[in-house]
């Protein structure tokens, strides 16, 4: 492995680290000052929506100047954003106002960061000279390990120190990811150039792309599904269900049973992606994560949930690291910055969608019913990608280098 994808990696778990940490220590920060849970929930739903937004803006933005720019760029918006809160805590003192303010600011850091750092793939695959298969298995595996770690350490941390003085570890993370991403060289971040004809970047280029490509439409709809699904089992269902069965601790370890499936599922794909037809590496995953979600639907014994957990992040680490290799491979790489600005727009909002859906279930007919329907939700999906007729020819397609600028 060298240094560009060394730096690259380095960049997003740090930048990932920063966001666990964060998801840890805003809220309690939020009810601490405030003492209302209807304030933080006005927080949350200010960064959402203002993410989702800032996502399809950005998006054209990153496909109008260097990507690596806009990587590094994003990162200090969201350190600087998550910064001002204990400056402002030293002047004038914290109220919502100013959670909700920063929140919306540092929105613009946050899915768009996202939707950089992935347009970035294509060049520091050949800067770095590693395959694609390699590193977004090495990407989702890291993912994993931050998933396990970044609760833990905002737990740590948030009992250790005053919930505001953590903030300032939360920016240092993001302003370290800015500064590690430097390291890569600007050329890898370069777009390709464009004929006289295409110089004009506007957004309803990105929508026309991905509605027009059956492929795109239908892995778009894939990750909605799982995101759905898995927003509403851990949102709604397993907290109804552990509580009821009085082991409410065992809450948390449901995430880190899905990372721990995830590491060895994207270790595995970085390890032995590039052997095998990919179609095999899709319909075992998916296969995986159907049955995981069966099992876990049944809500029989609480161990028998965290294992369903583990065999989810399984499956999804086999064909989520699959799926952002044909990423790199199928959108225009002048498209890339737009097309994965909308995607990761959508999926911003996907998670209240799964968590509505899940709370109406749970509370006129109970949480096995709700499970029952979710898993019923993914099962269809799960067929429905596997027998697509977009899905069928997952191998490489020959393309042609393309000539960069920026």
């Amino acid at each position: 492995m060298n240094r560009v994808s060394s730096a690259y990696l380095a960049s997003y778990v740090l930048s990932m680290l920063g966001n666990s940490i964060a998801g840890v220590v805003l809220p309690l920060l939020v009810l601490q000052i405030t003492g209302s849970v209807l304030a933080t929930g006005a927080v949350a739903v200010a960064s959402a929506l203002p993410a989702a937004v800032a996502g399809l803006v950005m998006g054209v933005v990153i496909d109008r100047i260097n990507r690596r720019t806009a990587s590094v760029l994003t990162d200090v918006i969201s350190a600087l954003a998550v910064a001002a809160l204990p400056l402002v805590d030293a002047t004038v003192g914290l109220a919502l106002g100013w959670f909700v303010l920063f929140a919306v600011i540092g929105s613009f850091g946050d899915v768009p960061g996202l939707t950089a750092r992935e347009a970035m793939i294509p060049g520091v695959v050949r800067a770095g000279r590693m395959s694609a298969e390699r590193l977004l298995g090495l990407r989702e595996s890291l993912g994993a390990v931050v998933m396990l770690i970044g609760p833990a350490a905002g737990a740590v941390l948030i009992a250790s120190f005053d919930g505001v003085t953590v903030l300032w570890v939360t920016a240092a993370t993001s302003a370290a990811a800015a500064a590690v991403t430097m390291i890569i060289p600007r050329s890898a971040g370069a777009i390709p150039a464009t004929g006289p004809g295409r110089q004009r970047v506007v957004l309803r280029d990105g929508w026309h792309t991905l509605v027009r490509s059956p492929f795109l439409l239908t892995t778009t709809l894939l990750s909605v599904g799982l995101v759905v699904v898995l927003a509403g089992f851990q949102a709604l269902v397993l907290p109804v269900y552990f509580t009821l069965q009085e082991r409410p601790e065992l809450l948390g370890l449901v995430l880190s049973a899905l990372a721990v499936g995830l590491l060895i599922g994207g270790g595995t794909y970085a390890a032995a992606g590039g052997r095998g037809r990919r179609r095999t590496w899709f319909t075992t995953g998916m296969l995986i994560t159907i049955a995981g979600f069966g099992l876990m639907a049944t809500l029989a014994d609480p161990w028998l949930v965290l294992a369903a957990a583990a065999l989810v992040g399984l499956g999804n680490g086999l064909f989520g690291s699959l799926m952002g290799v044909l990423m790199v491979e199928r959108i225009p790489d002048a498209m890339r910055g737009r097309v994965m600005g909308l995607q990761n727009s959508i999926l911003t909002l996907a998670p209240a969608i799964g968590m509505g859906g899940a709370a109406l279930l749970v509370d006129g007919s109970g949480a096995r019913t709700g499970a029952i329907v979710l898993a019923v939700v993914w099962l269809a999906t799960g067929v429905f990608a596997i027998v697509a007729r977009s899905l069928r020819d997952l191998e490489p397609r020959p393309t042609a280098e393309p000539e960069l600028v920026g």
